[in-house]
């Protein structure tokens, strides 16, 4: 079992190769490719945005087998979520947890168009996405930023983040009792599609 420092560590070095455009040989062989049909030992989850650009593995520079990946649009937390998380987190013993968000969010976008200009043609599915994101940026728009779209969007890709991990941190009693006993951490990091850089934020309890 890693602790979760270290694998936070792990994940801001892999970052780093890859922003730098100097990622690590994860080519995996056919001799792993067996190793690993017999069992994984990730040693972070990432639960983040279904966006084409933003692969978990590839922005981390990690290989097959090293990251317990789920993906929905707007990294929003449904039970669905909520327990897939738990499963890695118990199952495999991983001790870090990162939300990942990124700039530019599609959903976060849907949303704010929603609030501002109600789609009374959007599907069920699709309004129960942006139902999800809706109360973490709510209020942005009672603030100054609603004067200014991109200060707006920045604001509230943070803000949707922040949601989901308090969500996870607050709405698992699975989760609180990792965090509180085995030393389980639930951060937030933003992608940013522009540099390929992570920022983590959010870190403790």
């Amino acid at each position: 079992m890693i602790p979760a420092l270290e694998a936070l560590d792990r994940l801001k070095a892999g970052n780093l190769r890859f922003a730098k455009n100097a990622r690590g040989e994860t080519f995996v062989s056919h001799s792993q490719l067996a190793e690993l049909a017999s069992g994984q030992e990730p040693f972070a989850i990432i639960l983040g945005c279904s966006d084409s650009r933003v692969p978990a593995e590839i922005v981390f520079d990690q290989g097959l087998g090293d990251l317990f990946v789920i993906r929905v649009a707007g990294n929003i937390v449904a039970p669905s979520q909520v327990g897939s998380v738990e499963f890695g987190a118990e199952r495999f013993k991983v001790r870090l947890v990162v939300v990942l968000g990124h700039s530019g969010c599609g959903a976060i976008t849907a949303t704010l168009e929603a609030m501002q200009r109600p789609d009374e043609n959007q599907s069920h599915n699709l309004r129960s996405i942006v139902d999800r994101v809706r109360p973490s940026i709510a209020g942005l728009l009672k603030t100054e930023l609603r004067n200014d779209l991109d200060a707006l969007m920045a604001e509230a890709v943070r803000a949707n983040i922040r949601t989901s991990v308090d969500h996870l941190r607050h709405g698992s009693e699975l989760l609180e009792q990792l965090i509180q006993r085995e030393g389980l951490l639930i951060v937030g990091a933003e992608y940013s599609l522009e540099t390929g850089i992570v920022d983590f934020f959010e870190v403790g309890a």
